[in-house]
């Protein structure tokens, strides 16, 4: 082809920096798109915002760039129980949706939720909420989603709150609620237990409503660092703001 060695490593040199260039673009495109949707996009959705800005680019090829460059999209889907799970449980959904109760201390939901740190990468809130005033009244951060997680959540609630004999304490039946360890510790401490339906998230609506919130308000709004950061942060918003919150609510309530 009447081409010289040196003139041909020169052509390859120059082809793969434009290579690498229009890669790096892209990267940053799709670091751009990333953070306007505050982490929630994922490659099927900044792929088509790419496309829609005239970047013609497959979803394989932005996930594969997103793998690289370490980001992911911070919506996951909700915590499922395994098919091995304990199927005929001799406890019933004692509250049947009906959240309102008249007095305090009657009925506690409680319930698992992802978040994202940047150093832990996912961990674990399990939050306790009194259906009486919508307080958060115990939670636990963990980097394992076990039996221990929704335990300490547990314990921390109980503090200060007196006998919690008779209290409906209802959950999901994800494996941690079901487990032996977890049901006779609620059986040792009183509580009537509930559960709801199979695949019914309507029937622990409440605190799904409260992780929902706390993730707009507070979570996709933070870029945490360690899970040390996230639980001086939960501190703040629960305790100092969505508590105090709720709680004036009802008091107004209560007036009219």
């Amino acid at each position: 082809m009447k081409v010289t060695r040196s003139g041909y490593y020169a052509w390859l040199k120059n082809l793969k920096s434009a290579t690498s260039q229009h890669k790096s673009k892209i990267k940053t495109e799709i670091l751009s798109i990333y953070a306007k949707s505050k982490k929630r996009y994922g490659a099927p959705k900044i792929a088509d915002a790419l496309n829609k800005k005239g970047i013609k680019i497959a979803v394989r090829t932005v996930s594969k760039y997103m793998k690289e460059l370490g980001i992911r999209s911070i919506i996951v889907k909700k915590f499922k129980p395994n098919k091995s799970a304990k199927k005929n449980l001799p406890y019933e959904n004692l509250l049947n949706q009906n959240f309102n109760t008249d007095q305090p201390n009657k009925a506690w939901v409680t319930d698992i939720t992802y978040i994202w740190t940047r150093k832990h990468k996912w961990v674990y809130l399990a939050s306790v909420m009194d259906l009486f005033s919508r307080k958060i009244i115990g939670y636990e951060i963990s980097r394992k989603m076990d039996v221990s997680l929704v335990r300490a959540a547990l314990l921390k609630a109980a503090v200060g709150r007196g006998s919690t004999n008779g209290i409906i304490h209802h959950s999901d039946r994800g494996s941690q609620y079901t487990s032996n360890e977890y049901l006779n510790l609620l059986k040792d401490m009183g509580f009537k237990i509930s559960l709801s339906g199979k695949g019914n998230c309507y029937d622990n609506a409440c605190i799904e409503a409260f992780h929902s919130i706390l993730k707009r308000e507070f979570i996709y709004l933070e870029n945490f660092e360690t899970i040390e950061d996230l639980k001086l942060g939960l501190f703040s918003y629960i305790e100092g703001f969505y508590n105090r919150r709720v709680c004036f609510r009802f008091c107004v309530n209560a007036k009219n």
